[in-house]
């Protein structure tokens, strides 16, 4: 079974290449999804074509659970189809000849795809021409998270969220009708009224983005006489997302599996062995077991740690009120408070008297002075 991919660092980040984000395919939803997860993936395995050229990603059904949110079954199911038809599957790119012309180039997105039932895992190899968009990205590219496009239900949201995200310095992307249906990989005869490829295209589109994601999006119709010719979008960052708010808000959850996996990393990270006394990480690693099941302060506590360590959380409505998260910042040492010395009664009377004493010698002294 692949590890899983979750648990690598900053596993998250997509990173797309804009001449492919620009190119054109006809990839449904799964598809997309299934090539986010290689391209995390393939950007773990190495950074250079050379190191994945020939390299067989592997992805496990609980991989696309996890990442998208869906049933066990869901994922085995979706799996074993979407490998398939993204090795019969192709991408188009426009570039300019030697001698001048225009051309549209077709490539495969796989060289290979394998499907073992039994482990519910699929392996693939990118075709040779993908890989250099995907990891020698020495040009412009553009990066987001993919938890963003998770509940994205249809390919024109998801391609067309990734067109936006390519000017989110600007917050504007002005284009052509006829380069955004190439983009969309539609044909001549799809959606070919107006009214048509707006309700079941672009309005389908903006609606998923607006409510799934981490852009608010609008839109208005470029014209030429009484004919549309293209559009402008303008879109902004949302504040703040749902999760981002129950991350302070709310409690989560971990299985049984998750609690024995995650406790023994945090009992190996170095930024929380301050906070051990046990002879060994072992026993450490059971009391973090016991204060991750048991305890909603707890819980808050690891919440930045099991962060670091790639943990997927799955929020629910706290019980109790959850403490903010302590932030990581450099432990400062206390000042050793004095152990108390033991002091028979009668020392302390002698010492009560003498203080006595000097308490009358001072208002003496205050009286005479008057």
């Amino acid at each position: 079974m692949s590890k899983n991919i979750w648990e690598f660092k900053m596993s998250n980040l997509v990173t797309k290449d804009n001449a492919l984000i620009e190119a054109s395919h006809k990839l449904n939803e799964i598809e997309q999804r299934l090539v986010l997860l290689a391209i995390v993936k393939a950007r773990e395995v190495g950074d250079t074509v050379e190191q994945l050229i020939n390299k067989e990603l592997e992805i496990h059904a609980s991989d696309y659970m996890n990442a998208y949110n869906v049933e066990r079954q869901t994922a085995y199911d979706v799996l074993k189809k979407a490998v398939k038809g993204l090795y019969e599957a192709t991408w188009g790119y426009r570039h300019t000849n030697k001698k001048g012309a225009l051309e549209v180039r077709y490539e495969r997105f796989t060289q290979s795809a394998v499907y073992v039932e039994s482990e519910a895992t699929v392996k693939f190899m990118f075709s040779y021409a993908i890989i250099p968009y995907l990891v020698e990205l020495e040009k412009c590219f553009t990066t987001y998270e993919i938890e963003q496009i998770a509940n994205l239900q249809s390919r024109y949201s998801m391609r067309l969220y990734e067109m936006l995200v390519q000017f989110r310095s600007t917050g504007k992307l002005k284009i052509t009708l006829n380069e955004l249906r190439f983009r969309l990989g539609l044909l001549e005869t799809e959606y070919a009224t107006m009214g048509n490829f707006k309700m079941r295209v672009l309005d389908l589109a903006v609606s998923q983005i607006n409510e799934n994601t981490d852009l608010k999006v609008k839109y208005t119709q470029e014209k030429k006489g009484r004919v549309i010719t293209g559009f402008e979008f303008t879109f902004t960052q949302k504040a703040k997302t749902n999760k981002q708010e129950k991350l302070v808000t709310s409690d989560y959850v971990m299985t049984d599996k998750q609690i024995a996996i995650y406790s023994d990393k945090l009992a190996n990270d170095i930024d929380l062995s301050k906070y051990s006394n046990e002879k060994n990480y072992n026993d450490y690693a059971k009391r973090i077991a016991k204060e991750l099941k048991s305890s909603v302060e707890k819980r808050a506590f690891y919440k930045p740690y099991l962060e670091k360590l790639g943990f997927k959380f799955n929020y629910v409505e706290a019980v109790e009120p959850v403490p903010t998260a302590p932030k990581q910042q450099k432990a400062i040492e206390a000042p050793a408070v004095p152990a108390p010395v033991d002091i028979d009664e009668s020392e302390r009377q002698k010492k009560a008297d003498e203080f006595l004493s000097k308490i009358e010698n001072i208002l003496k002294n205050k009286s005479l002075k008057a």
